[in-house]
C-alpha cells in the first residue's frame, strides 16, 4: 500500500509498479507478485497463505468476531511503519519521536519497537550487508523481499522483522524460502536464519549468552533445519500451484495527473 509521503522509488515499492513519464501513467502490479526482467513470480509470502492458521488464529477469530479486520489492519500499519523506520534507521537518518512542537509522530507502540531494534543493532553489532532486498529463485519461480542479510557473531545470517503478538511456523518456512532464493544467487551460501521479534517476552540478556536477546526483542530460531522448512515450504507451494491453475499476474493502470477539460 502506498501512502501519502512515500516515495515510488523506495526498494518496497519500485517493484510494483512501473511510471510512464511520456503519458504521465503508473501500471501497478498485483502485489502477490514479483517483477524479473520479462519474468513475473509470485510472492512467498502469497504462497503461505495456504499454510493453516492454526487453532489459536482460529479461537481469536471467534473472540474478536467483527473487529477481526479492524485489528488486522492496526497491526499491519504498525508494522509498516515500525518497518520503514527500521529501514531508515539502517541508512544513518536521525530519527526524532516528537516533532519541533512536542507532537508525536509515530504511536509510542512503534517507537517502542524500534528502539527494541535499536538496542539489538547496538548491542549486537552487526555488518549489514542488504536490507529490504527482492530475492529470486528461477529454479522454483518464487521471489520475495527480504528484511535483512547481515554478518552476526562471524556468521552470515538471513532475518526477517515480526512485530506480531505470537511466532508462526509460516515464519520459518518464509525463511527457509528467502535462503534457497539467495543461495541460488549469492555467495557466501547462508546457513543460518532468525525472525527478530520485538514483542517478546524476554526481560532481558541471556546471562549464559547463548541466546541473542534483550529486554522485549529475542532472535528466533527454527527448532527445524533449514532443509526441513524447504521441505515444508515446497508442499505449501504444490498446494498453491494447484489452485492457482492460471498463475498470471493483473495489472492497474492511473494516469499520475488530472485536469478540467474546458
Amino acid at each position: 500500500m502506498i501512502e501519502k509521503g512515500n516515495s515510488i522509488h523506495s526498494k518496497s515499492i519500485k517493484r510494483l509498479l512501473e511510471v510512464d513519464s511520456k503519458s504521465n501513467q503508473i501500471n501497478f502490479l498485483d502485489n502477490r507478485f514479483y517483477k524479473h526482467g520479462d519474468l513475473y513470480y509470485p510472492s512467498v509470502t502469497s504462497i503461505l497463505q495456504y499454510f493453516p492458521k492454526g487453532k489459536f488464529f482460529e479461537n481469536w477469530l471467534k473472540d474478536v468476531g467483527h473487529n477481526a479486520e479492524f485489528i488486522a489492519k492496526k497491526s499491519a500499519d504498525d508494522g509498516t511503519q515500525t518497518h520503514s523506520l527500521i529501514e531508515r534507521y539502517l541508512t544513518g537518518e536521525k530519527l526524532d519521536w516528537l516533532d519541533d512542537k512536542g507532537n508525536a509522530l509515530y504511536s509510542l507502540h512503534v517507537w517502542q519497537m524500534l528502539l527494541k531494534f535499536v538496542e539489538f543493532w547496538e548491542t549486537e553489532k552487526p555488518e549489514l550487508i542488504e536490507s529490504e532486498i527482492h530475492l529470486f529463485s528461477h529454479e522454483h519461480k518464487i521471489a520475495g523481499t527480504c528484511d535483512l542479510v547481515i554478518k552476526l557473531r562471524d556468521e552470515l545470517w538471513i532475518l526477517d522483522i515480526k512485530t506480531s503478538n505470537s511466532l508462526h511456523t509460516s515464519y520459518d518456512l518464509q525463511l527457509a524460502a528467502y535462503t534457497t532464493c539467495w543461495n541460488e544467487n549469492h555467495k557466501p551460501k547462508i546457513k543460518n536464519t532468525g525472525v527478530i521479534w520485538l514483542k517478546s517476552s524476554k526481560r532481558g540478556p541471556d546471562k549464559k549468552g547463548a541466546n541473542i536477546q534483550g529486554k522485549g526483542w529475542e532472535i528466533s530460531t527454527s527448532p527445524r533445519s533449514l532443509e526441513e522448512n524447504w521441505s515444508l515450504f515446497t508442499k505449501i507451494h504444490d498446494i498453491y500451484k494447484l489452485e492457482n491453475t492460471h498463475n498470471e499476474p493483473s495489472f492497474n493502470r492511473f494516469p499520475t495527473t488530472v485536469k478540467l477539460k474546458s
